[in-house]
């Protein structure tokens, strides 16, 4: 289970404005909206040890380096968000962390995600603890911009440490990503589609991802 760290004011300006699926009667601003979202830095002890008695693996994206130097004491595997896959000099401190590192390549394109993979290795970073994302970056994802067949051109320019972050409301695309090589399957989850915040809408809730995570293990049978 990923959950995601930032200390806003080190993200976003005050006058950044709101994209369109994130606007809500409530929030004006994307600053307002991200701090009302921030956990504080206590609750992902708590977090991690309630993971740890349930027997899940904790995971966090922190947006920015104050956070990750928090939480990646915490963690045994480190994710990167799309936004920062061309932030260089943040990802040559991630890589010294020297963890299983997952990057979100939303929005990148080829020339971006191997500049990204060449500053973690500068950092001191292996590549065979590097994992790529599929990702788009539309919340959510039209199905004729998914795009799946990108993993496979992944896998053979990268490797087999490819996975999918999927922004889609259903559960097939992951499923099928899972089929053609996918390695790993990132897919939000809401306990009420109808919460106040950008996401819920295009999240699974808990029947639904139950239903994805028996088909994914239906696949891998089946494979």
């Amino acid at each position: 289970v990923k959950f995601q760290i930032w200390k806003t004011e080190n993200v976003i300006t005050q006058k950044a404005p709101l994209a369109k699926y994130q606007k809500t009667k409530k929030k004006n601003s994307l600053y307002q909206l991200l701090k009302k979202l921030e956990l504080p830095y206590s609750s992902f002890k708590k977090i991690k040890n309630y993971c740890m008695k349930e027997k899940i693996i904790f995971m966090a994206t922190a947006d920015e380096i104050e956070s990750a130097k928090y939480v990646v004491p915490l963690v045994k595997i480190i994710k990167v968000g799309s936004a920062e896959l061309t932030d260089i000099p943040y990802l040559e401190k991630i890589g010294k962390f020297k963890k299983k590192t997952i990057i979100s390549t939303g929005m990148g394109n080829i020339k971006e995600i191997n500049q990204a993979i060449k500053a973690l290795k500068r950092g001191g970073l292996k590549k065979k603890l590097i994992y790529l994302l599929h990702c788009n970056t539309a919340y959510p994802t039209p199905l004729k911009d998914v795009n799946l067949n990108v993993i496979k051109q992944m896998i053979k320019k990268y490797g087999e440490n490819i996975g999918f972050s999927d922004h889609s409301a259903i559960i097939e695309t992951p499923v099928a990503a899972v089929a053609i090589g996918a390695k790993i399957v990132e897919k939000h989850i809401t306990i009420n589609k109808n919460s106040d915040g950008p996401d819920h809408s295009s999240s699974l809730n808990v029947k639904e991802f139950k239903r994805m995570v028996k088909s994914i293990r239906n696949i891998e049978l089946a494979l």
